[in-house]
């Protein structure tokens, strides 16, 4: 395979269719009054570096996947790149092993649900990758890849609550982690749910009083009542920290998405009460993510955050955000609007059809919801771009079907996003699936992904990207980060069920990703790895 990188821990170094459709309906406010989470506990942690780290309890566990949302039909892909480009211009930096079994952590959950991001303090000179999965995180020197905390492994997720009162968050380590470095603020974002026990079920957040994770945390846990607050996804943005949330009535039955925006400003003060404005959509809506702000210039006055998922197999979904935390019932959720965007299957009809060799087991693909992150930068020039994609099925008929990315580029206009460009990237017939996609601060894009095939290849970990001067709706060669040595073997078919694909505020240029793949054949044997990428156009 095309460059193979050892899995020895090392730290060194068609489809650009621009036009665009809008439904014919008006934006309209959605119906009932905005809500707001009861808030159940609040405190302030020691330094998180003189807290014992908690340790994973023993036993495994395959955590279930929720479909969410309609099902694409069977329609042909219109948007599968066709040029071949050269070989990506995007070059690998610093790379190391992530928590897993790999380095001593007990992996006894699957998914990993990988998330990572990277910070960086010009004031202070802290610079720091924090990789969190199901259901441990640790703290790297991002200069060096070395392990600041814990000591070795990796510490349970609830330790960041360790001694908290509220919310089963002290007790119940369940996952679905969400990581985020506010760059305006020089402060963590890390959040997990937690739901054993439930209902009610309950939502953990954590903000650190500084830009050292490993200091002491602002923390706080929110009631979602009896509605199980599935797959959380957050954003930063400059008025709120925004989320999306998949909520099941008593865990069972798909009740719909609910957004929220929490009180930003409150939150990185330490308030005791900060509020919180939520609105619950139908289940006629799949899941959706909130834009996360990158880069120092922010968006223009006024701007709302923008919410984006699926819709029919020719459109997707957008919601725009407006709180009003001083008067809550003045917030507004309006839409949905369907921007038209080139056919798409979902990948696997949503389900599990990725192959690997040596086994019959296949991979989950989520391929029903848009993968994590929606990814703001406001370039400048009048230039805001929105970058996000999703997994989807390409192939002529049933027996030559696999899978690909579908990226997509959207550019906002006096509060209006619109298609910019879009592509299918599936050089060949290997499944490629789990992206994630970023943008510098000069507009160059990589997209990270898992990529594997029945015959030769197993899961591994690649890459792909382009330059402004690529030409529309293509990507460019791909490049291999960590060839897999091993497939997930019957009966465990869960992947992902994300990967993290964040920038480096230290220069606005480098990419951090961070995926799963597998060292050998088994289950519940999961590895991660952590690389860096940069465009040598940015600088």
């Amino acid at each position: 395979m095309r460059g193979k990188v050892s899995t020895t821990v090392v730290c060194s170094l068609l489809a650009g269719a621009a036009g665009v459709l809008w439904a014919p309906a008006a934006l309209a406010q959605r119906a009932g009054n905005p809500g707001a989470l009861v808030l159940v506990g609040h405190d302030v942690s020691p330094p998180l570096r003189q807290i014992v780290p908690v340790e994973r309890e023993p036993g495994q566990r395959s955590i279930p996947l929720r479909p969410v949302g309609p099902r694409s039909s069977n329609v042909s892909d219109g948007a599968q790149q066709s040029q071949v480009l050269p070989l990506v211009s995007a070059s690998g930096g610093l790379g190391f092993e992530g928590v897993g079994l790999g380095n001593g952590y007990a992996v006894n959950a699957a998914p990993p649900d990988t998330e990572g991001s990277v910070g960086y303090d010009p004031a202070t000179g802290t610079h720091q990758y924090v990789q969190w999965v199901n259901e441990a995180f640790a703290v790297f020197d991002a200069d060096t890849c070395a392990q600041i905390y814990p000591a070795s492994g990796g510490a349970a997720g609830n330790t960041i609550w360790s001694g908290f009162t509220g919310g089963n968050c002290a007790t119940n380590n369940d996952g679905d982690p969400i990581v985020l470095y506010d760059k305006a603020a020089n402060r963590w974002l890390m959040s997990q749910f937690s739901v054993s026990g439930g209902p009610p079920y309950y939502q953990c957040v954590a903000i650190s009083q500084t830009s050292d994770a490993t200091g002491a945390w602002y923390r706080y846990a929110y009631s979602f009542g009896n509605g199980f607050n599935d797959y959380p996804k957050f954003g930063v943005w400059p008025d709120a920290y925004y989320a999306s949330f998949n909520i099941f009535n008593n865990g069972t039955t798909f009740a719909g998405p609910k957004v929220c925006a929490f009180d930003r400003s409150a939150m990185l003060a330490g308030a005791a009460n900060p509020g919180s404005v939520c609105f619950q959509l139908s289940s006629s809506n799949g899941a959706l993510l909130p834009s996360d702000l990158d880069g120092s210039n922010q968006p223009p006055a006024g701007s709302p955050n923008y919410f984006v998922g699926l819709g029919s197999s020719t459109t997707l979904n957008v919601y725009k955000f407006h709180v009003d935390f001083a008067t809550p019932a003045n917030s507004t959720l309006t839409g949905p609007s369907a921007i038209t965007v080139a056919s798409y299957n979902q990948a696997c009809g949503g389900g599990a059809c990725i192959p690997q060799p040596g086994t019959r087991q296949k991979l989950d693909s989520l391929g029903d919801r848009m993968m994590y992150r929606l990814a703001y930068r406001n370039l400048g020039s009048g230039q805001e771009s929105l970058v996000v994609n999703h997994s989807v099925n390409v192939g002529s008929n049933k027996r030559s079907t696999y899978t690909a990315v579908r990226w997509y580029e959207l550019r906002v206009s006096n509060f209006t996003p619109s298609l910019h460009q879009q592509g299918t990237f599936a050089p060949n017939t290997n499944f490629r699936w789990m992206g994630s996609i970023g943008m510098d601060k000069v507009g160059d894009m990589l997209l990270g992904y898992s990529e594997s095939n029945s015959k030769s290849l197993y899961p591994s970990i690649f890459y792909t990207g382009r330059v402004p001067t690529d030409p529309l709706g293509t990507m460019e060669t791909e490049s291999a980060i960590l060839n897999g040595s091993g497939s997930q073997l019957p009966n465990l078919n869960r992947w992902g069920d994300y990967s993290t694909m964040s920038i480096d505020p230290k220069d606005d240029c480098t990419f951090w990703y961070t995926q799963e793949y597998l060292g050998s054949s088994g289950t519940f044997n999961w590895h991660t790895y952590v690389k860096s990428v940069k465009f040598p156009s940015c600088s």
